[in-house]
Order: C-alpha cells, then sequence, then structure tokens
C-alpha cells in the first residue's frame, strides 16, 4: 500500500480513497501539471496480470461521454501499473447516504443511463454497475467508472459462483453476463436511489421499499423500473439504450405532487434546522473550524470531530476536501506536511517528506510529553510529533458545558452527541 506524501513518478500520494479485491485508489498531486488526480494501482501480490488493466484502459480509451470517467494518463512506475484519472468528490454510494431531493435523483438517474446507453452502443458490458462505480463531481455530475473488470469479474463468477450479490442480475451471477444484466443493475441502483433502500433476492414485488418509491414518483416511473429488474433477462430492457428512450419519455412528469394539506407546511422542520445550524456558525465556527458538512445529515462539522453532534455518525467530514496540504490515508482528515504523525487517529508514522517546520496561528498549546514539547492545535488527540496521547480535557471557548464522559467542551444548547466521544448530550 502506498502512503501519504510518498512520491510516485510524478505523483504525490494524499490519501487513499478506495480499496477493492484487485487495486487500491489514492488521491494524489500531479506535480508537473498541478492539479490532483485519481491514481488506480493493482494490488501487487495478487494473483492477475496487468493486461486486465491494459484492457481497463484500451475500454476507457473507445468511450467519450461527459459521464464517462475518462483516463488522463497509464503507465509503469516504479514496477508499478498507475492509471490516472479525475479526482472526484465522492462517490453515488458516499451521496446516498445522506438525503437526496427527487428533482436532483432524477438528475443523477438520468445522467447513470446515459452513460450505460453510451457504452451499450459501443457494444461494452460494464458488468459492474453499482453506486461505488458513479463518481460524483462539481455541479452534481455524475461519472461512470471502471470499465473493463468484467473479464476478471466473470472469472471470479465461474470459479466461486458468488461475488458482490447486491447489484448483480442472476444471470450474470451463474457466469453469463449480458446488456441486460447492466439494466437490471441500473435498475436496483436507481430503485436505491428514490426508495433509500436495496431489494434483495428473490426480488418479488412489492420489493423492500416500495411504499417509499411510489411515495416519490409516478407509477409510470415505476413500471420502468420494474421492467428494469425482472428476473427473466428476456422481460427487461434488451440495453440500456431502449430504457433512456423509456425514461427521457417519463422523467419531465415522474415526480409525484403531493396532495395539499392541513397539516404544517412541508420543509417546516428542515427550515428550523438550517437556522439552528446557522446560529450554531455564527457562535462557534471560527473556533472549531467546522467548514465541513455531515456526509450523513449534512450539519456542520470539523476535521477533529470523532462523531457528528448532530447525528452521531463516526467521522462526519470523512470524504470532504480539507484546506491541509495533506490527508491521513486512514480517517482521511487534513494533515499537514510536516507533522509526523495523524493527531485525530491513532496509527503508524508518515514517511518524511520534509525537516522544516511550519508557523500556524492556530497552534495553541504544547505536547504533555517533556522530551517533545511540539505545538498542538485545539481539540487534537495525539501530539502530531510524538504520538503522545492528549489527557488533559479541551475547552470549547465560548461554552462552560463539558461532556459527562470525556470532559471536552461542548456546545450542550446546541448538540445531540458528544462531537468527540459520541456521547449523548443531556439536555436541560
Amino acid at each position: 500500500m502506498l502512503r501519504a506524501r510518498q512520491k510516485i513518478g510524478k505523483y504525490r500520494i494524499l490519501s487513499r480513497i478506495a480499496s477493492g479485491p484487485l487495486a487500491d485508489v489514492y488521491a494524489a498531486f500531479d506535480t508537473i501539471h498541478r492539479q490532483r488526480v485519481a491514481l488506480k494501482v493493482p494490488i501487487a501480490d495478487r494473483n492477475i496480470g496487468h493486461e486486465e488493466f491494459l484492457h481497463e484502459v484500451q475500454v476507457a480509451f473507445r468511450l467519450d461521454h461527459p459521464n464517462i470517467l475518462p483516463v488522463i494518463n497509464a503507465e509503469y512506475i516504479d514496477e508499478h501499473f498507475v492509471i490516472a484519472m479525475e479526482l472526484g468528490e465522492q462517490s453515488l454510494a458516499d451521496r446516498l447516504e445522506r438525503r437526496i431531493a427527487t428533482s436532483t435523483a432524477i438528475d443523477l438517474a438520468g445522467q447513470a443511463i446515459s452513460a450505460l446507453a453510451h457504452a451499450h452502443e459501443r457494444r461494452i458490458i460494464h458488468c459492474d454497475i453499482k453506486p461505488e462505480n458513479f463518481i460524483l463531481f462539481p455541479g452534481q455530475q455524475l461519472k461512470l467508472a471502471d470499465f473493463g473488470f468484467a473479464k476478471i469479474s466473470l472469472r471470479t463468477l465461474k470459479a466461486s459462483g458468488s461475488g458482490t450479490i447486491d447489484y448483480i442480475a442472476p444471470e450474470q451471477a451463474m457466469g453469463r453476463p449480458k446488456f441486460q444484466s447492466d439494466v437490471f443493475s441500473i435498475g436496483l441502483v436507481i430503485y436505491r436511489l428514490f426508495s433509500g433502500r436495496l431489494p434483495e433476492w428473490p426480488f418479488e414485488w412489492p420489493l423492500n421499499g416500495y411504499d417509499q418509491l411510489t411515495a416519490r414518483v409516478r407509477p409510470e416511473f415505476v413500471e420502468m423500473l420494474r421492467k428494469a429488474i425482472q428476473l427473466d433477462p428476456s422481460k427487461r430492457y434488451p440495453t440500456a439504450i431502449q430504457m433512456q428512450d423509456d425514461f427521457e419519455r417519463l422523467k419531465s412528469h415522474a415526480r409525484r405532487q403531493k396532495k395539499a394539506s392541513g397539516r404544517q407546511p412541508r420543509g417546516s422542520e428542515t427550515s428550523w434546522t438550517q437556522l439552528r445550524w446557522r446560529q450554531f456558525q455564527r457562535e462557534f465556527r471560527s473556533t472549531l473550524d467546522t467548514r465541513h458538512a455531515c456526509r450523513r445529515c449534512e450539519g456542520p462539522v470539523a476535521d477533529s470531530m470523532h462523531a457528528c453532534p448532530w447525528c452521531g455518525i463516526d467521522n462526519p467530514s470523512r470524504g470532504s476536501e480539507s484546506p491541509l496540504a495533506s490527508s491521513c490515508p486512514r480517517c482521511e482528515r487534513g494533515v499537514k506536511n510536516d507533522w509526523d504523525y495523524c493527531p485525530w487517529c491513532y496509527g503508524p508514522g508518515f514517511e518524511e517528506e520534509t525537516t522544516r517546520r511550519y508557523p500556524d496561528k492556530r497552534y495553541k498549546k504544547r505536547c504533555a510529553n517533556s522530551r517533545c514539547g511540539g505545538q498542538l492545535m485545539p481539540f487534537m488527540r495525539y501530539c502530531p510529533w510524538c504520538r503522545t496521547k492528549v489527557k488533559k480535557p479541551w475547552k470549547l471557548p465560548g461554552s462552560r458545558a463539558s461532556c459527562r464522559s470525556c470532559k471536552w467542551g461542548i456546545a450542550a444548547e446546541y448538540w445531540n452527541y458528544c462531537a468527540w466521544c459520541h456521547e449523548p448530550v443531556r439536555k436541560r
């Protein structure tokens, strides 16, 4: 595994984005073109040849579409076969952990089907359609990635009779993928996009999440998805091209209109939550540096937080772009290039990139280790210079409240959970 700050050719590794059975994907910085990229590097100890990855590159170069992730470069570097691609913000799988507006879901579904239809026009079966392989870019642009793995997936599925079952069509699980197999998989992805649920075998209607689906879209749109997810391949759309035709016909009136009622206006609760977050930001943003949005509830969070103070999810800022120069490959939080260890999680140190020490006005205290004395920023859990655990509780300026469990400072009047130890906050 490559490590943060390690150089490989012209690329400097920033963090590991994902790890699969065949390859790891890293965020990296191209030191010549001065831009961030995603690097896909095959795992060296796997019993596969580079011809499979050469095939992926060759397939990708045959496809030219705004919703398909292009390959920027591919070459051998230090005995590694490295594929460089555009670096997105997050995967669709990450985005599915948070609420998605129906209009946004319709737009994303259209982009996903359009990408797959373009591949089918070129007679290419993707064979690995799943949310993890759709990458989101600024402006809600969606791009399909990981072409060329059909041959590897087939070999695995034929040998074991199984695989990643979640989005695989029954005939593909038995080693006989078709264009209809991709249709089945994209149908499941879109079903989850609107319902928030992933249907499971034996896929008998009404599927899990059917009520949530029908509450958001019209029956004609539901029937389109039902046709895509038929168990019998002959009853599905022959290719994504025909599915795209139906989607384009239905998308303008796909959204189900809500009936007027005497209840509280829709969105009033969300508006109150937004007001609460804004008030919190006015008081504590500069102190806590809550520049990120929680990956589940979208509330304001900081790199230093181990739990979302609003919904309690672990590592709420994971996947967010940090203003710091690098990021930790374990927890993905921002780190400075002169730090020897990650101050947010406990783990091995980084490869030394520089002996220079950079001043920073955010340093407020010093490490309690007399042999170190390194500078600390508020709410660090470990010293970035010697990895000594910070034992003295951090206080939150502007609030007198402390967590009853860890004793660190909290914004008790706002938070539902302690951002440092997950303990529920007791309201007065």
